[in-house]
């Protein structure tokens, strides 16, 4: 039987249930879209592979891609238009050697040392959302003044910034990815704003380039002339996207998880040299994307797990499948915050691995620690089941967490 896909989660601590099954059925599976068929890759070996083979691409405008087949209404031309622009420098889109170059460029600000360097300003961020929720009495929404805001700050004081550009990108962002929410008029109008915002910003850098993150890439740029303007825009914009949304959410579903187990965050409590294994698997166990970031095409004949994929054939690396396989994972549904399994797939794998994985981590684990050091008596206000959860997103998550104490 093929597949329908996406297939929606309906526990906010599992994957959808259809994926244990998928799992034993084969490493590949058939899958229908509302364009046409795709393999979705179930199993952790064989989407490494996938991840990793130079005969598969992430390139979108590769015949095959299965995102085309993802939607099948036609855009209008005015995102088609800023579609092509929004594109450049859009290095996740890009197989090597381009990509090659754009990573090149990014690595040293994403190195250990380097977010060691910023954990400082990350703990002063944390320490003074804190302070504002508890001045503001004794409950508050966490997504909203917690959780957005940390990756928020972290991201404009890397790019140089001011503050109030938060709240800017937070909106902007929050539109472009909403599903069911937003038209997709209003997505492109949103992004086009982000895109005229960071071009005067990137101008500006180009004239004086400051210290900071966008003044060393429009210097490293300039000195290798094969980076456009655009292209600089875009990728700033990549960086904005890729950390603001997917931090957000597993700051906020994991204050949720460790609530509700209790057991677990009263052993971190006794034990804080704990917290950076407990977010290794709270990336594993919550696993909040799954086949976004995934989407390739075979480029020529692969085999696959046995199963050959022809050339021009797509595929979806259903991440959050591969992190419950119990081939790599003993007992890989249940939550266990001292496994220490660091091969999970939450960051993806290969050239196209999360550059930002260890800000990300970082971010988790001052947000986590503190929080729960700094309010005790932290509680959510009501049942998962009143929770507003992403079920329909691309990315999972929950669009509000209300917390007392």
């Amino acid at each position: 039987m093929t597949q329908s896909f996406p297939v929606p989660r309906t526990c906010p601590y599992a994957p959808p249930p259809e994926y244990a099954r998928l799992r034993e059925e084969g490493s590949l599976v058939r899958a229908e879209l509302p364009g046409g068929q795709v393999w979705l890759v179930t199993r952790h070996s064989e989407a490494q592979q996938v991840l990793i083979d130079p005969r598969i691409s992430t390139n979108p405008t590769n015949p095959g891609h299965p995102m085309a087949a993802l939607v099948i209404e036609s855009p209008s031309e005015e995102e088609l238009r800023f579609r092509e622009k929004y594109q450049q420098g859009h290095f996740g889109d890009m197989d090597p050697p381009g990509h090659t170059l754009y990573r090149r460029l990014l690595i040293p600000e994403f190195t250990v040392r380097q977010v060691k360097e910023m954990r400082p300003g990350i703990q002063e961020d944390v320490d003074r959302l804190i302070d504002d929720m508890l001045k503001q009495g004794s409950s508050a929404d966490l997504v909203e003044a917690f959780a957005l805001a940390v990756p928020s700050l972290t991201i404009c004081r890397m790019l140089g910034l001011p503050e109030a550009g938060g709240d800017f990108f937070r909106d902007r962002m929050n539109t472009m990815i909403a599903v069911g929410s937003s038209s997709t008029q209003e997505a492109v109008t949103a992004a086009a704003e982000v895109w005229e915002y960071l071009d005067v910003l990137v101008t500006k850098a180009e004239r004086e380039p400051g210290d900071n993150l966008v003044g060393r890439l429009v210097t490293a740029a300039a000195q290798s002339e094969e980076i456009s303007h655009d292209a600089l825009v875009g990728m700033t914009i990549q960086l904005l996207v890729a950390g603001h949304e997917t931090t957000a959410n597993m700051i906020s579903l994991g204050v949720l998880t460790l609530l509700r187990n209790p057991g677990h965050l009263a052993a971190l409590r006794d034990d804080p040299a704990g917290w950076p294994t407990a977010v290794e698997e709270l990336l594993r166990y919550l696993s909040i994307v799954d086949w976004v970031g995934f989407d390739r095409v075979a480029t020529e004949d692969v085999e696959i797990g046995g199963q050959v994929v022809r050339a021009g054939e797509g595929l979806f690396v259903l991440g959050a499948s591969a992190n419950r396989d119990a081939r790599v994972f003993d007992r890989p549904d249940d939550l266990d915050l001292r496994r220490g399994a660091r091969n999970h797939m939450a960051f993806g794998y290969g050239v196209h691995q999360c550059l930002g994985q260890n800000l990300v981590r970082a971010e988790l684990e001052i947000a986590y620690r503190t929080l729960f050091e700094r309010i005790p008596g932290l509680r959510v206000v009501g049942a998962d089941d009143d929770l507003p959860f992403k079920y329909a997103g691309a990315i999972f998550g929950v669009r509000e967490l209300p917390v007392a104490w």
